[in-house]
């Protein structure tokens, strides 16, 4: 699975931004997708997650009742929606394929396939 994130740019403060996540090969559906973010000089941070069925959604505390996240298996796609943005949001945003449990969403070391990055400014 090779996975393209898009949809990064320079916001205001408060704004929002809609990013894309496009996978192509096989078995789409059958993986979970998880966001995380990589800030400068900071260690790379869980974002948000759902699960292989769309069922299941998970926001880390920073950015739950802010980001939502949703699906296209049709389309092979992933789309976080992030609104009311912060300059604390800002961030290189990555996308990542995998089968984590419950338990292990929020690792980064449940998700086999990872996306090159799409970079999020938030200026105030």
């Amino acid at each position: 699975v090779q996975l393209q994130a898009s949809g990064g740019g320079l916001v205001q403060a408060g704004g929002s931004l809609r990013l894309s996540c496009a996978a192509s090969g096989h078995g789409f559906s059958s993986y979970g997708m998880g966001w995380f973010r990589q800030a400068p000089g900071k260690e790379r941070e869980f974002v948000a997650a759902i699960r292989w069925s769309g069922g299941q959604r998970y926001f880390s505390d920073s950015v739950k009742g802010r980001f939502t996240i949703s699906r296209d298996d049709a389309k092979n796609a992933v789309y976080p929606q992030l609104n009311s943005l912060k300059p604390e949001d800002t961030a290189v945003y990555y996308c990542a394929a995998g089968r984590p449990i419950t338990s292990t969403v929020r690792d980064q070391n449940s998700y086999y396939y990872w996306g090159q990055g799409t970079l999020v400014t938030v200026s105030s």
